[in-house]
């Protein structure tokens, strides 16, 4: 099963200023290029979703949601099932860009699972929506519920569409930590510290 893999790094990074989080460095790397490594190892092929980026920032193919508008996480999800169809995938693994110690056998955990309901990965009683693994089937429901709903949290999406949750070790740290503000991305330094 052929699976494609998507890093989200749309989001306007407002606790951190302003400044487009993916750049953000953590022990001299981006947490742009640290997801795209991460990531690559567990997938067939890379993308990124980026409203923000261009085309060279980082080496892997950089696409924009279907509108400039900043819709969230599942306008990532939708441009991402888009460009994984046509190239044959099955499914798409989604990631956080700030979230640099995403599981390495994230995927690999998430297949699982039912290959015909989402799965979502789940830390500490808590359920981490965008860290999931879509069937490329979700795609049209994804793209009508997009048209028609108020809301645009991906729980609800989640919900209306079907997952399960598959649970990760939050010990010795929840491997789902993300890099929000300055003072988390000082946390992110220690915990990388050999």
């Amino acid at each position: 099963m052929s699976i494609c893999g998507l890093v989200l790094a749309g989001g306007r990074s407002t606790r951190m200023g302003g400044s487009d989080k993916a750049m953000t460095i953590l022990a001299g790397q981006t947490l742009l290029d640290r997801a795209v490594a991460r990531l690559s190892s567990q997938v067939d092929d890379v993308v990124v979703s980026s409203n923000m980026l261009g085309p060279d920032a980082v080496n892997a193919p950089v696409i924009a949601d279907a509108t400039a508008t900043f819709d969230g996480p599942l306008a990532g999800i939708q441009a991402g099932l888009q460009w994984a169809q046509p190239r044959g995938h099955a499914s798409l693994a989604s990631v956080a860009v700030d979230t640099p110690f995403f599981p390495p056998d994230l995927v690999q955990r998430l297949c699982a699972g039912d290959s015909a309901r989402i799965q979502v990965a789940r830390s500490g009683g808590r359920v981490h929506p965008v860290f999931a693994l879509w069937p490329i089937a979700a795609l049209d429901p994804l793209t009508a519920f997009l048209t028609r709903a108020e809301t645009r949290k991906v729980m609800a999406f989640l919900d209306e569409f079907g997952f399960d949750a598959i649970d990760f070790a939050s010990e010795p740290f929840d491997p789902f930590f993300n890099v929000n503000t300055p003072d988390d991305l000082a946390e992110a330094e220690r915990l990388i510290e050999p």
